[in-house]
């Protein structure tokens, strides 16, 4: 008996590649594809800089695909059964999405989808391990990362890394659909004028470029990862948040890479296990996107006046007086990245000498990144704020003076962002640190009860 060939529809989301990509293989295992990608009007508030990086992205899957990928505008709930239907696809396949929208989303694809008489059918993830896998011994969660990591590490060593594919060959791609968009840009409220991310150092547009910085960090960086990651002046860390987050390449593709037995690996190791951590709190707990993961500190005294609002202006203008925080801000401003430290940092900054709400910050920094993950970094925000994981360290307050004499004791972070430093424009600091940490550790003890 032969087999059936089926028609399928590929739906691209944060997963913008054609290798290591098992939706994409199992689909063109079974037949001829549409290769499809929907503008979501939700993505229409991101920043101008996000936007425009993924109209490159885009671009470049496109060539990646022979120029057979199918790009339409419309919610997706919609469009994609919609799509589905006019090429005869007895199936949509897709990259498992674990976050509280794209969940949502997926279950009302899937029940429009079935209502037809077609699936949505989800094979791998942008993870190495997908929510929910990794548990206690009797099956309930982890709270705190460095037991996760231990059980993320096992569970990993025993399924192994299954998710290293080639590109398929020989794929029948569908084209010619009536409805695509001819010009992406233009479909995310771009003009020809509006240039690309100002950041070339820390963003990719392909695959292959992505591959490419990470060969070169594997061959000059890897090997002092866990000695230069801090040190926001040098090219310490690899820069593949935002391939990671759309998708570029998979973290398998990384993990392959690494020496278990050097501490550098292993810390660079570490920074993949957290992206999975973060992951798996926030499928379990979709709330605590915006509200804390830690209820005791739900009556924590914040500042939410009119004065409040003037200073976390000032914070994101990158004008409060502290120049680490300040460069910051600024190099988030000009390039849509900021070096992980300094995102400690600034974070510290706002909500324990600001005492201004976290979640200020969080969507401030979720409007500007161009990697920015709703559980990477919303949870990051609450580690900051001590509301979060790992019994939140609520009595860590950084000082951003030490801080920047440490990580930064030229100043050559500092100045390349801050050209008014040392003259009479830059503003004075803001606020006391000394004073307000005092203040904050007393809200927080108020808070906890004593």
């Amino acid at each position: 008996m032969g087999v059936t060939s089926q028609t399928s529809v590929v739906w691209f989301r944060r997963d913008l590649r054609t290798i290591d990509h098992p939706a994409l293989s199992r689909a063109v295992g079974d037949g001829s594809v549409l290769p499809l990608f929907v503008i979501d009007p939700a993505f229409a508030n991101s920043s101008k800089v996000r936007r425009l990086a993924l109209a490159e992205m885009l671009a470049s899957l496109d060539r990646d695909l022979g120029g057979a990928l199918h790009i339409a505008v419309g919610d997706p709930i919609d469009t994609v059964p919609a799509i589905a239907a006019a090429v005869g696809a007895d199936a949509v396949h897709v990259s498992r999405d674990h976050g509280p929208y794209g969940h949502r989303r997926d279950a009302s694809v899937a029940e429009r989808l079935r209502a037809d008489g077609r699936r949505l059918i989800g094979t791998g993830s942008n993870h190495l391990i997908d929510p929910t896998t990794v548990t206690k011994a009797d099956g309930s969660p982890y709270a705190v990362f460095t037991p996760f990591s231990r059980t993320w590490r096992s569970v990993l060593a025993e399924s192994g890394n299954t998710a290293l594919l080639d590109a398929p060959s020989g794929a029948d791609w569908i084209t010619g659909i009536d409805g695509a968009v001819n010009d992406p840009r233009a479909a995310l409220g771009l003009t020809p004028d509006d240039l690309g991310p100002n950041n070339d150092r820390h963003l990719d547009r392909s695959t292959a470029s992505a591959l490419e910085r990470w060969a070169n960090f594997r061959a000059v960086g890897l090997d002092r990862y866990d000695e230069r990651r801090n040190l926001p002046a040098e090219a310490g860390t690899s820069s593949m948040s935002s391939a990671l987050r759309f998708g570029l390449v998979h973290p398998a593709r990384l993990l392959a890479d690494l020496d278990p037995g050097s501490e550098h690996h292993r810390t660079f190791e570490s920074e993949l296990c957290w992206r999975d951590f973060y992951a798996d709190v926030l499928f379990r707990r979709p709330e605590t996107a915006w509200e804390n993961l830690d209820r005791r500190l739900n009556g924590i005294a914040l500042d939410t006046d009119e004065r409040a609002r003037e200073r976390f202006a000032l914070w994101c203008q990158g004008r409060t007086g502290f120049e680490i925080v300040d460069a910051g801000m600024r190099q988030l401003l000009t390039t849509g990245w900021m070096h992980n430290r300094v995102r400690m940092i600034v974070a510290s900054f706002l909500v324990k000498d600001l005492h201004l709400p976290w979640q200020w910050g969080a969507r401030f920094f979720m409007e500007l990144l161009i990697d920015g993950d709703l559980a990477s970094n919303n949870h990051g925000w609450q580690w900051a704020a001590g509301t979060g994981t790992d019994a939140a360290p609520y009595f860590r307050v950084f000082n951003p003076v030490t801080q920047a004499e440490r990580w930064d004791p030229d100043r050559s972070y500092r100045a390349r962002w801050l050209p008014e430093l040392d003259t009479a424009d830059y503003p004075a600091p803001m606020v006391d640190h000394a004073r307000e940490r005092d203040e904050a550790l007393a809200r927080y003890k108020a808070a906890r009860g004593g």
